[in-house]
């Protein structure tokens, strides 16, 4: 099985869809685009770790690589879809928990213990696929080097977080698409702010926000304040599904700004079990909140300063040379069948946009 073969009739359809969104980004630019007009931030652990637990993909020696294969196709497919000006691929930096479990001591706490991730029956036991995974993750590293993306990993900060960062407060006069599956980032989407979901391939502005969430954007944290994260291991408040805050919180599905106050207000005298539930947990709903909130992120000095050098800092051009001795070393030319035309088609522009870029620094 190849993640190369994506139906072309597909592609035309996602083109068709977002071509006018796209037009319309590009309304009031000059025909030199600037680079970082249109900056894709990706989600880089995210990416990596769906791609290596759903693709099959194995190279000519039968080892798994369907965490490099799959993250290069899906971002090569964001990229030639989005047609952005700049990428950056943010990872989670060592420690980059510790902030967050500071505040909340179980905070991921359900993921130090965990079974295999990949769900294709690659590896015979969790050891081995720890083994494979890391060897995955280092040797992408390696092929990103070769292509003109730009790759951050700051210390004791989560991707989310320098992600959260670059979109509020250094690149604030760039379109921004943020490419992840976790969904703390609709929080983000705003009129220059747009998240793509790599699985749904779907963009989500504002008005996709409220079609499939049911609420704006502005206030979904708050949503997800009541609800809780699983993934994370954050609890919610129990009662408080999507029904039932549409039938007893309308104004959360509003077009106004909600606060926790407002809740508790709203919440105080009702004889509703959920209701009184609500407002006897201001301590947990502000709890939640510290621990989701991206919209002014806590980082330290040292932090931003390392994410700053990387904004501003030159970005590495492709060479493709490389890239085509290492797919050959890997045993992956099945998956990328016409390499060349492939870089071309989704990185070219960017490699453009690069030296660009580079000329300015």
């Amino acid at each position: 099985m190849h993640l190369a073969d994506v139906p072309t009739f597909f592609e035309n359809k996602m083109k068709k869809k977002y071509f006018s969104i796209l037009e319309n980004l590009e309304e009031g630019k000059s025909s030199t685009a600037s680079p970082n007009d249109k900056v894709l931030l990706i989600d880089g652990l995210n990416t990596f770790i769906r791609s290596f637990a759903v693709s099959p993909v194995t190279n000519d020696d039968g080892i798994h690589v369907g965490g490099i294969t799959g993250f290069l196709m899906s971002i090569g497919f964001a990229i030639k879809t989005l047609q952005p000006t700049r990428v950056i691929i943010c990872f989670d930096g060592k420690g980059g928990s510790q902030r967050r479990r500071k505040i909340f001591p179980d905070y991921k706490a359900n993921r130090l213990v965990r079974t295999k991730l990949n769900r294709t029956n690659a590896f015979s036991d969790k050891d081995s696929e720890d083994q494979n995974m890391k060897m995955q993750l280092g040797r992408l590293v390696q092929y990103l080097d070769h292509l003109p993306v730009q790759i951050l990993a700051p210390q004791n900060i989560e991707a989310d977080d320098a992600i959260a960062y670059i979109s509020k407060q250094l690149l604030t006069d760039s379109k921004i698409f943020i490419m992840s599956s976790d969904k703390d980032f609709i929080q983000l989407v705003d009129d220059r702010i747009a998240v793509w979901s790599p699985t749904k391939k779907k963009l989500y502005f504002k008005s996709d926000v409220i079609e499939d969430y049911k609420l704006p954007a502005h206030n979904y944290l708050l949503y997800r304040t009541l609800t809780g994260d699983k993934s994370d291991n954050i609890p919610g408040i129990r009662g408080t599904g999507i029904a039932t805050l549409q039938k007893r919180l309308p104004m959360l599905f509003s077009d106004n700004i909600i606060s926790i106050d407002n809740l508790i207000e709203e919440c105080k005298d009702s004889k509703i079990k959920v209701m009184q539930t609500i407002s006897e947990s201001r301590e947990q709903l502000e709890l939640n909140y510290k621990l989701m909130q991206l919209n002014d992120v806590d980082i330290s000095g040292n932090s931003k300063n390392k994410i700053m050098d990387v904004v501003r800092n030159p970005i590495g051009r492709m060479n493709s040379t490389k890239l085509k001795v290492m797919v050959i070393e890997d045993g992956v030319t099945g998956v990328f069948r016409n390499l060349e035309f492939w870089l071309r088609e989704r990185f070219l522009r960017l490699d453009t946009h690069a030296d660009t870029f580079n000329k300015s620094c």
